[in-house]
């Protein structure tokens, strides 16, 4: 230990009193592989045991007090790299945050708003059979309703990209039982050509309520609730008849118009009023598909287009630019 102990001394004063460019030398001669501290260490094996973990311990002390001294004193301390300089008085570069596209912000509003008044959310597949996309909602072969949807169908067979997520309906009746509150939003495709107000790939909400008692006023109220919900609270609604293959009564549901309020615009072609759904009482013969007592339950159910309330909500006047992925376009729509 006394040995030690003097040769800490030693070695302390030989390196406070050495030149910078001599450190590199003396810590070769005390810390490299045969230096001084290393032989030291190497030769605790012949220490005697009572006294080789004392003797260790001054030793590895030794040994970090050195290493600590090069460090303190190591030639890059204090050094500045002329390449790397900061000029703290140029403004800072904006980093662009993410956010959410029209069509997403829309979707998730229309679930929240559906949520809410008590439907649940179902899925389906996007390839679907001929008998859920057309038969099972009353759409049988060759009737002239299929004309009115030009249809991507797979490889020939009765495979084909659904045209609607109305299936979903048909699915979700064929596993529950009455009362059913449920909607289904996604992807859909048509042949469509691409223009302002068309696209081959968009997305659908379809609606279904069934239960005993349901009426045409219930419809109205929960989708007039919807608008209003949407739209804003000012928005009135109004509904004309129309046809669906699988409705019965069919409507289509009319909003005052977002742009005007209802005074008239070139939007709503001056008359106040913009459709923006399709409804209607479901068809009897849906029920009888899906094993329902046709006389015992009945109900409703209505589709949107959601990136045609994305549209509306947001006023965006070409559907192309949803699709397009211009960042500048969608800043100005998300802020």
């Amino acid at each position: 230990m006394r040995d030690l102990k003097e040769l800490r001394d030693e070695i302390l004063n030989a390196l406070q009193n050495a030149k910078p460019e001599e450190y590199e030398s003396l810590k070769i001669k005390y810390l490299g592989r045969k230096g001084v501290i290393t032989s030291v260490l190497r030769g605790l094996k012949d220490v005697p045991k009572e006294e080789r973990k004392s003797i260790g311990m001054e030793a590895n002390k030794l040994k970090k007090e050195i290493e600590d001294f090069f460090k303190l004193h190591s030639p890059e301390k204090g050094k500045t790299s002329s390449k790397k300089f900061t000029d703290y008085t140029l403004p800072g570069r904006k980093k662009n945050l993410g956010a959410f596209h029209p069509i997403n912000r829309a979707l998730d509003e229309i679930i929240d708003i559906f949520m809410r008044l008590g439907f649940s959310i179902e899925y389906g597949p996007e390839i679907e059979s001929d008998y859920y996309n057309f038969e099972a909602l009353n759409v049988p072969k060759h009737h002239p309703s299929r004309d009115m949807q030009d249809t991507f169908y797979i490889d020939g067979s009765d495979k084909l990209l659904r045209t609607h997520t109305s299936p979903v309906q048909i699915r979700t009746m064929e596993k529950s039982q009455p009362p059913i509150r449920m909607i289904a939003p996604g992807r859909c495709y048509r042949k469509d050509e691409i223009d302002p107000s068309h696209s081959p790939v968009f997305h659908q909400v379809e609606g279904l309520f069934v239960d005993r008692d349901v009426t045409f006023a219930d419809l109205k109220g929960i989708l007039s609730v919807f608008a209003r919900e949407f739209f804003g609270p000012e928005t009135k609604t109004r509904f004309t008849p129309s046809f669906f293959p699988f409705t019965e009564p069919s409507s289509e549901m009319y909003v005052s118009c977002v742009f005007c309020g209802g005074k008239g615009c070139n939007v709503c072609q001056h008359t106040g009023w913009l459709e923006v759904l399709g409804c209607g009482l479901v068809n009897p013969k849906v029920f009888e598909y899906v094993g329902y007592d046709r006389d015992k339950y009945n109900g409703f159910a209505f589709g949107l287009g959601v990136e045609r309330f994305a549209m509306l909500k947001y006023g965006i006047d070409d559907m192309r630019l949803l699709f397009e992925n211009n960042t500048e376009f969608l800043k100005g729509v998300i802020k």
